[in-house]
């Protein structure tokens, strides 16, 4: 069995670095992105068989990548690896053109499989997922709205361009110091966006925070 070639693409060095040790030489890894312009040129160049691609990135996601490049590569096979279960994420990563949607909480001989069966040409979905798109697919009609341009919460407009940032990325899961990190700031000023965010969104906790990001569309 010749082992399929991965790209994988994810904004995080320990999950890339995991993704590698749990599939060893089973595969032959050829790349990785931390973001969308470094996937995409990526995957441009090494042509891969199967890209496991993370959902939700700074940039416009693992969406982006594969809308821009579904089209000009129609060989290259897309497995969604992400934290998130959502339906919505789900359904909308499907709709964009990925064979499998499976959660990062998969074992690695789970992860190999769906690898192997989407460069076949199998669908793959972690368990609970797959009733999400038969049950969207089956209703008909587009289940995802497209994004709005601007969110529909007018408390978006008190955010400035720096707690707009942080707000997107607590929203994503991310921890202040990997926010600090990410931004080139101190944790403590982290800190003072993330207080000023929840006062201006007169929101109590991250939890909210989260939903109120994925109803106005901006996770």
């Amino acid at each position: 069995m010749t082992a399929p070639r991965v790209f994988v693409v994810d904004d995080h060095a320990m999950v890339r670095a995991g993704v590698r040790a749990e599939l060893g030489d089973d595969v032959a890894f050829v790349g990785e992105g931390a973001d969308v312009p470094a996937a995409v040129e990526g995957i441009r160049a090494t042509r891969p068989d199967v890209v496991l691609l993370d959902v939700h990135m700074p940039g416009g996601g693992g969406r982006a990548v594969l809308e821009t490049l579904r089209a000009e590569m129609p060989d290259v096979k897309w497995l969604a690896l992400s934290v998130s279960d959502a339906a919505e994420d789900v359904i909308a990563v499907i709709r964009a053109g990925a064979r499998g949607y499976v959660t990062k909480t998969i074992s690695g001989p789970d992860l190999l499989d769906a690898v192997r069966r989407v460069a076949d040409g199998d669908v793959v979905f972690s368990p609970r997922l797959a009733g999400f798109v038969l049950d969207a697919f089956a209703a008909g009609g587009p289940v995802v709205p497209e994004p709005e341009e601007e969110a529909t919460d007018p408390g978006l407009d008190l955010l400035s361009a720096r707690e707009r940032e942080v707000m997107q990325l607590l929203a994503r899961g991310y921890t202040y110091r990997e926010i600090g990190s990410r931004l080139f700031i101190s944790v403590k000023t982290v800190e003072s966006h993330a207080s000023n965010v929840l006062r201006k969104l007169q929101l109590s906790n991250r939890n909210e925070l989260t939903r109120w990001a994925a109803t106005n569309r901006l996770l």
